[in-house]
């Protein structure tokens, strides 16, 4: 399989990387310190035009393919991974989605503003009591004329109280279980629908994470995404789909440490030698520089059969669970390698080590991502 880059995913890479160097990197150690939520990168990625950069150009989408969504990821997470997940999660958990799955209408009504950065998106699924187990979800929505009643609340919801369009997952057949979940397009400001208070989270601090409460939320009937009892189908594709952005976000994460891991070990001395020049340091290099490679193949496999229109759950899993565990495992590394400086705030490396542990447990834990690897693996062979 060819992974070269085309002209146009080449462009892409260079102009990313050159809005984040020069338009994050200064506030990257601020925000995180501030947990302060980013409003102004939001709106220049806006301006790029990187908030809908898969979604169709009949909504002011740049049409683009999942190698150029990895790519952006990436590249944002490198330099912040706040700024990474708040796009991946406004474009693959919701924009996305709703271009799959929305009616006319929705898509009308929703895409283009999401596609052109004029509203941020959000999906909720977790809850506070199901973690890893989406089908024991409880929140409900009762039909009520061309309403849907809904009720319940949403936990660890990436963009929170910042977004304006969710995707919400409910209930509306419960002795169904999972064939009973239904999704739905739910606006901020709604009467009934409340945030909780700020996550004080270990690490992507600027991005907001809350807790959605309904309330007798009324949900117009139009706003079904898919049908009634899709939800599950629905949510299981999307985090498919998010898996990727994911993989693309823990691998500039470990970028990020590889670098400055590189440049740290060509300045700092030690016994009368740069460090570098010491097998212990070169090992660890040689290490994090194969698993960047290893995780960028493993990412665009799952894009390219994503844009093939293949059966690409494993390839995600995959992806996920390898660069997610190695961002962990090589981020610690650097801090190693920075000795007494890389525990301090200092230097980024903390940062990097602090930011890499949340890919290992949002959009599908590295449990579940090998349960699904595991499940296709035995379906394939046996």
């Amino acid at each position: 399989m060819d992974f070269n880059l085309s002209e146009e995913q080449a462009m892409l890479q260079k102009m990313v990387s050159d809005i984040a160097k020069n338009e994050f990197a200064e506030t990257a150690k601020e925000i995180d310190k501030s947990h302060r939520f980013p409003k102004e990168n939001i709106e220049i990625m806006a301006q790029a035009g990187l908030l809908g950069v898969t979604i169709d150009e009949k909504y002011g989408g740049g049409a683009m393919d999942y190698i150029c969504y990895s790519i952006v990821v990436e590249e944002l997470s490198k330099i912040c991974a706040t700024t990474g997940t708040i796009m991946s999660a406004h474009l693959s958990l919701c924009a996305h989605p709703l271009q799959e799955w929305g009616s006319d209408f929705l898509k009308e009504k929703y895409l283009g503003d999401l596609a052109q950065g004029k509203t941020l998106g959000a999906f909720a699924l977790s809850e506070p009591g199901n973690g890893s187990d989406a089908a024991a979800m409880r929140t409900e929505a009762k039909k009520d004329g061309d309403f849907y009643l809904l009720n319940g609340s949403k936990a660890w919801i990436t963009n929170g109280a910042e977004a304006d369009t969710y995707l919400v997952l409910a209930q509306t057949n419960k002795e169904a279980k999972h064939k009973g979940v239904t999704a739905f397009i739910v606006e901020k400001g709604w009467e009934g629908f409340s945030f909780g208070k700020p996550e004080d989270k270990l690490g992507i601090r600027g991005s907001s994470t809350t807790q959605l409460h309904f309330d007798n939320c009324k949900v117009p009937k139009e706003n079904i995404l898919g049908q009634e009892g899709d939800g599950f189908k629905i949510a299981m594709t999307t985090l498919d789909g998010g898996r990727i952005g994911m993989a693309s976000q823990a691998l500039g994460i470990l970028r990020a440490a590889f670098e400055d891991s590189v440049r740290y070990s060509n300045e700092r001395e030690a016994f009368g030698s740069k460090i570098n020049e010491f097998q212990a340091i070169q090992f660890k290099l040689a290490n994090m520089a194969t698993d960047i490679d290893a995780a960028r193949g493993l990412i665009y496999k799952a894009a390219v059969a994503h844009d093939e229109g293949k059966a690409y759950s494993r390839f995600a899993a995959q992806a996920k669970l390898f660069a997610s565990e190695a961002a962990m495992k090589h981020s610690v590394e650097a801090v190693q390698i920075h000795g007494g400086y890389g525990y301090t705030t200092e230097y980024n490396v903390e940062r990097y080590m602090r930011d890499a542990k949340i890919t290992e447990i949002y959009e599908g834990t590295s449990e579940i991502q090998r349960i699904v690897i595991a499940k296709s693996i035995l379906k394939e062979f046996c």
